[in-house]
């Protein structure tokens, strides 16, 4: 009998698979369950230092659920990341000019604008690479129109 191959846990795959709420709410779970074997007591003396506190101690955690947890930090990362720059669009649609954006983001109005007009630039290769979940060409336009030019 032979085992079956063993299915990589990547971002890409979860990606595909969960939306950013189930992604963050999996997450979530299988952080507070290694986080029970984090905060368990230990008999280390050295327990003021967080690195130290943490040495020897192991996580309920099998490999599978520790990767799908790495991988998981991942997704959340990058489906955040789109979503703040959906929350730019709305912003920008809704009047806020890039004073206020950068102030919600805590950056400057000029790398707001460049991160977001990057990243605009990368939902444009996305469609021609054929991505149908990137912006479509007026989306990306409308987008640029409300972006402006860069903040001084």
């Amino acid at each position: 009998m032979t085992t079956p191959p063993e299915v990589a846990i990547t971002p890409e795959v979860l990606e595909s698979e969960l939306s950013l709420m189930t992604a963050v709410t999996r997450l979530d779970f299988l952080s507070r369950r290694d986080n029970v074997a984090i905060d368990a007591p230990t008999d280390n003396a050295d327990t003021d230092d967080d690195w130290l506190s943490l040495k020897d101690v192991g996580t309920s955690l099998d490999v599978e659920e520790a990767l799908e947890l790495l991988a998981l930090g991942e997704v959340v990362a990058r489906k955040a990341h789109d979503s703040r720059h959906l929350g730019i669009r709305a912003a920008l649609r809704g009047g806020a000019d890039w004073v206020q954006v950068a102030r919600a983001l805590g950056v400057s109005p000029r790398d707001a604008w460049e991160d977001h007009t990057t990243w605009l630039d990368g939902q444009e290769q996305a469609r021609r690479g054929g991505d149908a979940d990137a912006l479509d060409a007026a989306a990306v336009t409308a987008a640029r129109e409300w972006a402006g030019s860069r903040p001084a």
